[in-house]
């Protein structure tokens, strides 16, 4: 197959967004041609635009969104597809741009994640949300995700012994981190005893969904991220050739039972070491490769055991790892440079390519003050659903 390879980023601000939902999501599209250095005639070269997002017909009210976003670029007549996978939509279509290059169907391929949270209230967007349940046996009960992250961290701490302080650990690291990153959702310290304190915690940080706390999840995000892929025998002809060749060098994917209920193991995340697996075996590469790694933490116990389910640390210890600083920016195993999901934010459908535009910046050494020193290979990880359906990719630097 051939390789591939990103050489042009885009990233809106998280949070609330004061354009349109396609405004917001061509800005990052043209952030990430500008990023590459496609300019106007080097546009022409972009022939395939693929566009995650989960809600974008539900929410935005724009069913034809990949079709409008060529439009209003002006890059007709690229091929364009909307991708839907749930949170894992920008995952997927990062997966589908590289299949597109790799098969020799394209050359060049725009990928764009886009998603506006905050256009509904609260409790839309948590119905919003809850549609990803199985449609029969889970959404009809008033079943949502925070309620099945709650109860999964419950599990992971009986059989574990996970500790809430331990979940507040890793909140403040990626609080730190965000606080690095100009276009995370929340740029504000968090201070570890502020938030566990037992003689003001429900004043500082409420129960949610027990024994999950308000600083236990992601907030709720407009946002759009985007990248622009080339084929490796394209580069130099398409004028791209000054551009850092970040090498997708593995995807992998992989879905569990749409039904949480009917798991065999109900602490595991199958779908995230088969999905790892795949793009570890893709890339030549294993987990003691990896320099740094985004990892889906809608809710920080997924942090924890997806460090696990990937190999980053062994079952039952990523806590201890998180505990001991191992997980910090500049411990051995930086993870969420970004701020995370937990700090940066969560649009839906932007979360897998915000996670690929963070880890293109760090193997460039472009990530500023959150830059891990000679970081060559990173991991990501998009989840979807309650582990329904996740997304790995493995990128390279050159």
């Amino acid at each position: 197959m051939r390789e591939v390879g990103i050489v042009g980023v885009g990233h809106s601000k998280f949070g609330k967004s004061d354009v349109s939902f396609l405004e917001m999501s061509a800005q990052a599209a043209l952030e990430a041609m500008d990023d590459a250095g496609a300019k106007t005639g080097r546009r022409n070269h972009i022939d395939q635009v693929f566009v995650g997002t989960m809600g974008a017909g539900m929410v935005a009210r724009i069913s034809g969104l990949a079709s409008a976003l060529v439009d209003t670029l002006n890059i007709r007549p690229a091929m364009a597809e909307t991708v839907e996978n749930g949170p894992a939509s920008g995952g997927s279509a990062l997966k589908l741009g590289y299949m597109a290059i790799a098969s020799g169907v394209a050359n060049c391929v725009l990928v764009v994640g886009t998603e506006g949270m905050r256009a509904v209230t609260g409790w839309e967007g948590t119905d919003f949300v809850a549609t990803m349940m199985h449609p029969e046996a889970e959404y009809p009960y008033g079943l949502t995700l925070p309620a099945f992250a709650g109860m999964f961290t419950r599990l992971v701490m009986d059989k574990y012994g996970v500790e809430s302080k331990d979940l507040s650990i890793i909140a403040v690291k990626d609080h730190d981190n965000a606080c690095l990153n100009p276009v995370a959702h929340i740029h504000r310290k968090v201070i570890l005893e502020r938030i566990t304190n037992p003689a003001y915690i429900n004043a500082t940080n409420p129960l949610v969904a027990d024994p999950l706390r308000q600083f236990d999840m992601c907030p709720v995000s407009d946002g759009a991220a985007a990248l622009l892929l080339v084929a490796k025998d394209k580069q130099e002809e398409y004028g791209f050739g000054d551009k850092p060749f970040i090498k997708v060098a593995g995807v992998g994917s992989a879905t569990d039972t749409h039904v949480v209920a009917n798991r065999e193991v109900p602490t595991d995340l199958l779908a995230v070491r088969l999905a790892a697996k795949k793009a570890y075996d893709m890339a030549g590469v294993g987990p003691k490769d990896v320099d740094v790694a985004e990892l889906h933490d809608a809710f920080v116990i997924l942090e924890v055991v997806e460090s696990e389910e990937t190999g980053l640390f062994p079952r039952g210890e990523g806590h201890l790892a998180a505990r001991a600083g191992k997980t910090a920016l500049h411990g051995e195993m930086p993870i969420n440079t970004s701020g995370g999901l937990k700090a940066k934010g969560h649009p839906l459908g932007a979360t897998g390519v915000s996670q690929i535009v963070e880890l293109v910046r760090q193997l460039r050494g472009e990530a500023g003050e959150r830059q891990v020193p000679d970081a060559k290979v990173g991991l990501a990880i998009n989840f979807g659903g309650f582990g329904n359906n996740v997304v790995a990719t493995v990128l390279t630097a050159e």
